[in-house]
């Protein structure tokens, strides 16, 4: 049986040093309530995580600071995953968020290009037909 560890005390009027090197932990949840704001009807828009968000305009002088930063960051297509793991929020926070600049029309969502499995059977015999000539 180990005898119990000591702990060093620290002053009250600050966090312990270690909390402040630890990046990430004991993060606030009443803050993510804060950045998504109350919802009247609590709608979010069918968002998957490979869902391509893209800007239709700036930030207007009303956006909060995270809507600015989407708007910012969805110059180019980004995915809503990409957009979290920026932002270092979570995909819940960011599918409420984006709602707000959809509904708005500020930001516009696109489905991910999906290759086909299989090639076009007419496009292979054209091919192949090409090949036979040569």
């Amino acid at each position: 049986m180990t005898p119990p560890q000591r702990q060093r005390r620290h002053p009250k009027d600050g966090p312990p040093p270690e909390a402040a090197k630890k990046q990430g932990e004991g993060k606030i949840p009443e803050r993510l309530y804060v950045l998504t704001g109350a919802t009247e009807d609590g709608d979010r828009a069918e968002l998957d995580l490979v869902t391509l968000i893209v800007a239709r305009s700036d930030a207007p002088q009303s956006a909060t600071p995270e809507q600015a930063a989407l708007l910012r960051l969805c110059i180019a297509p980004l995915s809503v995953a990409e957009l979290s793991a920026y932002l270092n929020l979570p995909y819940s926070v960011v599918t409420v968020l984006l709602t707000e600049l959809l509904t708005a029309e500020l930001v516009q969502a696109r489905a991910p290009i999906v290759r086909q499995a299989l090639p076009d059977r007419s496009l292979l015999e054209a091919v192949m037909h090409g090949l036979q000539k040569l």
